[in-house]
């Protein structure tokens, strides 16, 4: 966590004469040889924020889609836990899916339901993968 109260920035600002005014030759816009150029001081005042990673004393507390819920039982049955956010719901479901070898071997984006899955999805025998996110939804109490 890094935190700056009033850091000062110091450095120069250069006036040079116009790049459209094509009479001047190009060897006096070098600063050096050039004696009209103007410099300036210029001071900024810096800060750095606060970093908002969380620390022991200010934790976020999640919300929408990352809070944790409780669940219906035939949820219970695979994610195996009374309370869980819809996004580690989902994460669980898909490792049940790919443990039992229930894809479909033809078409991946196929789901093969199995009886926990069926009272899950409305009793389908076969599902979307992009439907799985919108069935769940009413398991969520």
């Amino acid at each position: 966590m890094a935190v700056s109260s009033g850091t000062f920035s110091t450095f120069l600002c250069v006036k040079t004469t116009s790049f459209h005014n094509q009479s001047t030759p190009p060897s006096s816009l070098r600063l050096a040889s050039h004696p009209a150029a103007k410099l300036r001081l210029v001071r900024a005042v810096t800060s750095a924020t606060a970093s908002s990673e969380p620390t022991a004393t200010n934790k976020r507390v999640p919300r929408g889609i990352m809070k944790p819920r409780p669940v219906s039982p035939e949820m219970q049955d695979i994610v195996e836990l009374p309370e869980i956010a819809r996004t580690q719901a989902l994460k669980r479901i898909w490792a049940y899916i790919k443990e039992h070898d229930l894809q479909d071997p033809q078409n991946k984006r196929e789901i093969l339901c199995d009886e926990k899955l069926k009272k899950i999805f409305e009793g389908r025998d076969r599902v979307g993968f992009l439907e799985i996110a919108k069935l769940i939804g009413p398991h969520f109490l």
